[in-house]
């Protein structure tokens, strides 16, 4: 019996309120700012810009300024230290850790019991409800769903808190009903030592059940083909018949397409993207065919999109849901259900549909590196290779790098192409040092090295003199406006440097 026709019906009435996102998007808009700023308006935060005093959008966008994870920090670290009601009314105990910033290794985000509930786990939910509703055949719910987390263990921050990356957040918190549901256990999914634990997700789940994957494509291929390895088997579908989908998310999943199309060679194989970041659940792919996620905009969360030319301005324009306009790039901004009060998250986004709102990521305000979740950002590009220049004498006079994706020989890396103007005595010692930098420098990039088990270490390929002059010259782009893009999440510009170069992979 196909149990997913008969518990399928469990998910139609969220099903029919998605589908008035279209309709009465403003409204549903309108009322969850109503809703956050009255549940917050004797909170610490809510009173110093008189919450109580604000009835419309304009209001709150005038009277309430953007912050940045710095503005932030500091009510993070009283939430930490033991204080309550400064930016949400109910006790904060948990904290996700995610990439750092300029001045910290790492951020640590709050999450309220709000959040969790009405925003992670809903959006979870909305997720199984909207597949069922693109593929009227499944039979989902007849196995378990594998989900591979992340790398940051459950850990206390002091007498009050505990921290973990999301994943591990949200398995420890989950209803015990759910895990009748998903695999691997929560013994093996918070372990922290991640060799062991792909050893005992693999042995936990090669002879079970399994119809649906969730986690980070770059992650998940690792165990795949551990998995493969173990079975001798050359697809996943003979070690898993009845799979037929996998919610990614995280990073891009373009580069790896392929490869999984190749280890899973079926016809009923669906992918579907879904954006649920530490700060709160975001979007989902809602149509198969249609690569644009759907905003999930009653979750708790109140959205704003600033026009990308508005960006480095100091008091940008900032936009609704019902002012964007399709086809243009917005950097995200978020008001949440555990007090992030209009906080730019970072990422820009791709309006692809407003009725309903679509979107797509299009990367982020700055120059970076997310090829395997690492998120390795300029600034710590910047003090690694200061740090490393010293250790080693060496002086760099331009550079960029790039990811190398994953094949079924290699796993992937980073590459440099640096120009010296001051050549180290070994090349090999400068990328073994940098590497161990940067690893110091970004949590989440130690995380992706470790043991190099999915991310080998970073390669670096000199640049003949004046490489980087000539680039710029043949593009038209010589002047003091105009720089070398340090970080890049794709192959384009070191791609064509690299044939500038003489050396090619």
């Amino acid at each position: 019996m196909n149990t997913t026709w008969i518990l399928r019906r469990i998910f139609s009435s969220r099903q029919k309120e998605i589908a008035l996102y279209g309709k009465y998007g403003k409204e549903i808009q309108q009322n969850q700012l109503k809703n956050l700023l009255e549940t917050a308006k004797n909170t610490e935060i809510g009173q110093k810009y008189h919450f109580g005093s604000i009835s419309e959008y304009k209001t709150f966008s005038e009277q309430v300024p953007l912050i940045t994870y710095e503005e932030l920090k500091p009510y993070v670290e009283r939430l930490q230290k033991g204080e309550k009601n400064l930016i949400w009314p109910s006790p904060i105990k948990w904290f996700a850790k995610s990439s750092g910033t300029t001045n910290d290794k790492s951020k640590f985000i709050p999450v309220s019991k709000e959040a969790l509930k009405d925003c992670h786990y809903r959006g979870g939910k909305d997720c199984v409800a909207l597949y069922l509703q693109m593929n009227p055949e499944s039979r989902f719910l007849t196995g378990k769903g594998l989900i591979l987390g992340g790398s940051h263990n459950v850990s206390a921050l002091s007498d009050h808190c505990y921290c973990g990356d999301l994943s591990a957040v949200l398995i420890q918190n989950i209803s015990p009903l759910i895990n009748l549901i998903r695999t691997p256990s929560k013994k093996i999914a918070l372990m922290s030592e991640w060799e062991s634990k792909l050893e005992a997700i693999s042995n936990a789940t090669i002879n079970a059940h399994i119809t649906n994957l969730s986690g980070v494509p770059s992650w998940f291929l690792v165990l795949i083909k551990l998995i493969l390895n173990k079975t001798g088997k050359q697809y996943l579908t003979e070690v898993w018949p009845d799979l037929e989908v996998f919610f990614h998310g995280g990073i891009s999943f373009d580069p790896y397409r392929s490869q999984y199309k190749e280890l899973i060679p079926s016809e009923k194989m669906h992918y579907v993207e879904t954006y649920n970041a530490s700060e709160g659940f975001f979007a989902v792919q809602n149509e198969l065919s249609d690569p644009g996620m759907l905003l999930m905009i009653d979750l708790g969360i109140f959205f704003e999109f600033i026009p990308l030319e508005e960006i480095n301005h100091e008091h940008p324009l900032t936009l609704p849901i019902w002012e964007v306009e399709k086809g243009k790039n917005y950097a995200l901004v978020i008001t949440t259900n555990s007090g992030l009060w209009r906080y730019q998250t970072g990422d820009t986004v791709k309006v692809t549909s407003v009725s309903p709102l679509k979107i797509v990521i299009s990367g982020r305000t700055k120059h970076f590196i997310n090829a395997f979740g690492e998120e390795l950002m300029v600034d710590n590009a910047e003090k690694g290779l200061s740090r490393t220049c010293e250790e080693t004498g060496a002086i760099v006079s331009n550079y960029t790098a790039a990811p190398v994706f994953m094949s079924d020989k290699t796993k992937g890396r980073h590459q440099w192409l640096i120009e010296f103007e001051k050549r180290p005595e070994s090349i090999e010692e400068f990328a073994d040092r940098l590497d161990k930098t940067l690893q110091e420098l970004n949590s989440d990039y130690e995380a992706k090295r470790y043991k190099g088990i999915a991310l080998s270490p970073l390669e670096i390929i000199p640049a003949r003199k004046d490489l980087f002059h000539d680039w710029l010259k043949k593009k038209g782009k010589l002047g003091g406006q105009h720089k070398v893009p340090r970080l890049s999440n794709h192959r384009k510009y070191i791609d064509e440097l690299l044939e500038m170069n003489n050396i090619k992979e």
